[in-house]
Formats: C-alpha cells, structure tokens, sequence
C-alpha cells in the first residue's frame, strides 16, 4: 500500500514542505530502473530515489548519496536549476506532481509495473524516464483528476459498489472491509463501515514491519506518522528482506543440488561394494586353482572345482588359457590384492561422503531457519559455504536447451567452442552450420536412448540461428557423432576438422 492514493494523498504534502522553494540541482541515473533526484539551496539539500522496476515500485529519500564516476547518465536537464514552486497530488490518482519554474513539472505515474517519471512543458509530455512505457507519451494531466460522488446517496445509488465509488481502496483496502464483514451486513452498516475505513485512512497513520507496509493496522507492526520516514524505513525493510529471501534462495538450492548428488554418490558406491563383495573373491578362486592344480589341464579355458569355503558347492572358475594353473592362480592373488586396495578405498570414500552429506544437511536445516540477512552471511561466511554457491555459478561455455529430454548445447563464441568440446564423449552429436562462422552445437547423449529425428532437426534450427546464415530461409547444418570431430594443434579457436559428415537443410530458428 506504499503507493496507495490514500498513502500519497499525504506524501505530497510532505514532500513540498521538504522541496518547496529549493532547485533542483541533479537528476541522473546510475542503475537500471532508478532515478535519483536532488534539490538543495545554500543551507538545505534533499533527495528522491525513486525505484522503478516491473516487480517492486518505491520512492525513498536518503540523507546524502554519492553519485558514481562510471555508469551514471543524466536525465532532465532542461529542468537543472529550476526552482520547486510545489507539490500537486491529483484527486483520485496515483500520480503527484513537483511543480517547477517555466511551466515544467515532473509527474510521478505510481501505477505499480507501469509505474514511471515523466517530465512536462506546460501540461504536455516532454519526456520519459522509462521510455519502454511508450502509451505515456500520450498522458493527458488534464484527465487525471478524477471526480467520483463519493456521497452516502450515491453509495445507496450504487447498492454499495465499493469498486465504483472508491477505486482507489485497491485489493488490500477490499480485503480489509470484506474481513470485517462487508459482504453479510445492510446497506446502511455498509456504509459506516466504509465511513469509518475511510477515518483510519486519513489518519496519517502507517503501519510496517519487515517488509510490509499498510495504513491500516496488523499484527506486530510499527506505526509512523511522518510518511517521509515511514517509506524510508519501509524500503529498507523490503530491500532487506528481499536480499535475505534471495540469497537464501542461492545457498539453499546449491546444498538441495550438493545433497542429491551426495545421496547418488553414495547410492552407486553402496551398490558397488555390493556387488564387488557378492562375488566370489579373487583370493578364494587362487586357493582353489592352488588346491587342484594337479587336475587342471593346463589348455583349459574353464575348469569346474569343488568350493570348499562354501559347503563344497561346485563352482567354475573361468581360466586364462595361455597360462598355467599356476600362473591362473598367481593372477588371481595380484586381482585379490587390488581388489582389496579397491574394498578399502571404496569403504573410505564412502564414510566421507555421508559425513559431507550429513554436514550439509545440518546446513539445511539450520539456513532455513535463518530470520535476518546479516545473520545469513555470517553462517555462510563462518561455515566456508562460499564455495558451494560459487560451485553453482560458473560460467558455462555453452547455453544449455532442452528439446524432448535432451540436452542441447549451443556455444558462446570461438573459445567457448572450443572449451565446450573438452566436456564431450564421443556418442554425442556435434552440429555446425556449413561452410560458415557459427556456434558448434552438441546433443548429449542418453544411455539406451537413440537420438529422434526431431531433436536433431530442431538442434540443426539451433546450429543453424546462431550462425551467419541466421537470416537465411534454409541452412545446411552438418550432423556427425562427436568421435569423428578433431581439433588440430595450431588452429585457430572454433576451427575443428570433420571426418564424417552427414547434412541437414533446416530453416534456422532459437524457438523450442
């Protein structure tokens, strides 16, 4: 409700207590969705930040702000120097005016995702801040009063059509009067409801905690009534708590990732010394061959004995046949020893992982219960949880697609390639656009899983966009296995030689 009519209905007020008689000295941009605005004479100076982007709208008002040396753009600046003359905050409407000398003002649009600046000369639009909102140009400040008969008849008139009425309440002024039970009492009740919501609204109360602001009041929340300081605090509280969920966010799918890759590890390893001690060992199979060397033929391949170390069942035991018995059974100790050395390294292996995955899963438990973003960073910082973070955001040398289950890679420039090639097997498919400059492009290969036709005609459309045929209407792309695709010492980045070829004509295209 921070850009609530009712809200600004006494923001601009305060603002011209603030600005009114002082020049506008700066405007100018350094960041992307925000303008920053300072006023200021010989004693005073005072500033509006106002932030501006689709998925969070707010002004705030800092004490001082240090203008960067690099990125930073100036806006405006017909209206350097000029003095505020006032405020207007037009009846009905999200948007208030700073009136300015020379018949310029600045219009403030509040209108949530379409929120924007707007500079103009003697009522018509002159400029725009966020130029994207092109229907803006067309503003006309004239229509932006609105007048709506908000009288007790017209409410009956109306068989209490908030909506109508008051279209200014918005969502959270409807759900506050539809909780106390507007839908279920008479039209007279209605209105006394109405009437008293409409009291605590020009109260100049307003009521925040974290990252919520309202004019109404709620559960442990803190009230203001300067609503200069109020937003102050308000967007503090939100970019904190925005910045907490964030980051949150980061570490807390990295350690998800690094926790199922963790159980994985495990899993297969498990099922590896599963499998290894399920076998008959090496060391049993060379005391058999030892104990029967006198009646095994040495041209033998295979030989069947009787497993004393398992209730004399038979077992066979499969021989090398240019090797004697002896030699079998020596082969088969040298396995046992390496065997063991494998049990070993495996048991150890796998008594670390699980103290990792229980360490990360203590990490999970424990940052998802984190309240506050200092707090978060010093358990990151603390725990040498950097690292797992970073893990997750190296940058890749291919841009990753998928099409029906499959991955499709399709690399960044000439080095990328390059290094995108390195991270191949030779059962993938590289792709390439004929006889021209473009990226190379891999489909990965999945075990039992031939490749559809489809997936390597939309993998050619891919080859074939990010290629300098892009604009063509058909483009031949080579298809092969990635085995018959060799990088030559000395060439240069990107160039690669190719054995085998097949091509497809496709129409070049990046849309899955």
């Amino acid at each position: 409700m921070h850009n609530n009519y009712y809200f600004l209905k006494k923001l601009t007020p305060a603002l011209e207590h603030k600005i009114g008689g002082l020049n506008l000295l700066s405007c100018f941009s350094q960041n992307k969705d925000e303008l920053i605005i300072s006023f200021g004479n010989n004693e005073d100076q005072f500033y509006i930040k106002a932030f501006l982007s689709a998925s969070f709208c707010c002004l705030s008002f800092p004490t001082s702000f240090h203008r960067a040396r690099k990125n930073s753009v100036d806006l405006f600046n017909e209206i350097l120097q000029k003095r505020v003359l006032g405020t207007y905050q037009y009846l009905n409407e999200r948007c208030f005016s700073i009136k300015l000398e020379d018949g310029y003002e600045l219009l403030f649009k509040m209108h949530g995702n379409r929120s924007n600046i707007i500079l103009l000369k003697n009522s018509q639009v002159a400029s725009l801040f966020n130029k994207r909102l092109t229907k803006d140009q067309e503003i006309d400040i004239k229509s932006l009063d609105r007048s709506i008969d908000q009288s007790e008849e017209a409410f009956i008139n109306s068989e209490g059509n908030t909506k109508l009425l008051f279209p200014t309440f918005g969502k959270d002024i409807e759900s506050h009067i539809n909780e106390e039970g507007f839908k279920n009492i008479s039209l007279h009740e209605k209105w006394k409801l109405v009437k008293n919501t409409l009291a605590q609204l020009d109260k100049g109360e307003f009521f925040i905690r974290s990252d919520k602001f309202s004019l109404l009041p709620f559960e442990e929340s803190k009230c203001y009534n300067d609503p200069i300081t109020a937003l102050n605090d308000f967007y503090v509280g939100y970019v904190s708590s925005s910045g907490l969920e964030k980051e949150k966010r980061e570490i807390v799918n990295a350690l998800e990732k690094n926790i199922k890759r963790s159980k994985s590890f495990i899993n297969k390893t498990q099922q590896k010394l599963g499998e290894i001690n399920n076998k008959t060992s090496y060391q049993i199979l060379g005391d058999l061959v030892m104990a029967n060397l006198h009646a095994i033929d040495s041209s033998a391949d295979k030989v069947e004995l009787t497993n004393f170390y398992d209730e004399n069942k038979l077992i066979e035991i499969k021989l090398k046949r240019h090797l004697t018995p002896q030699k079998n059974a020596e082969n088969f100790y040298k396995k046992a020893k390496n065997q063991s050395k494998e049990i070993k390294n495996l048991e150890e292996v796998l008594e670390s992982k699980e103290f990792e995955l229980l360490k990360l899963e203590e990490h999970y438990v424990a940052i998802n219960k984190i309240d506050h973003l200092k707090d978060l960073r010093e358990y990151i910082k603390k725990e040498n949880l950097i690292k797992t973070t970073a893990q997750q955001k190296v940058n890749k040398p291919y841009n990753l697609f998928v099409f029906q289950g499959f991955d499709i890679w399709v690399g960044k420039n000439a080095s990328s390639n390059d290094e995108m090639l390195h991270h191949t097997y030779k059962e993938d498919l590289w792709l390439h656009s004929k006889d021209v400059a473009g990226s190379h492009v891999i489909i990965k290969y999945k075990s039992g899983s031939p490749f559809p036709a489809s997936v390597k005609e939309k993998a050619a459309q891919l080859a074939a966009y990010y290629s300098k045929r892009k604009t063509d209407s058909l483009c031949p792309v080579i298809v092969t296995p990635r085995k018959f695709v060799r990088k030559r010492k000395g060439d240069p980045p990107g160039a690669v030689v190719v054995d085998k070829e097949q091509v497809l004509l496709v129409e070049p295209s990046n849309q899955l």
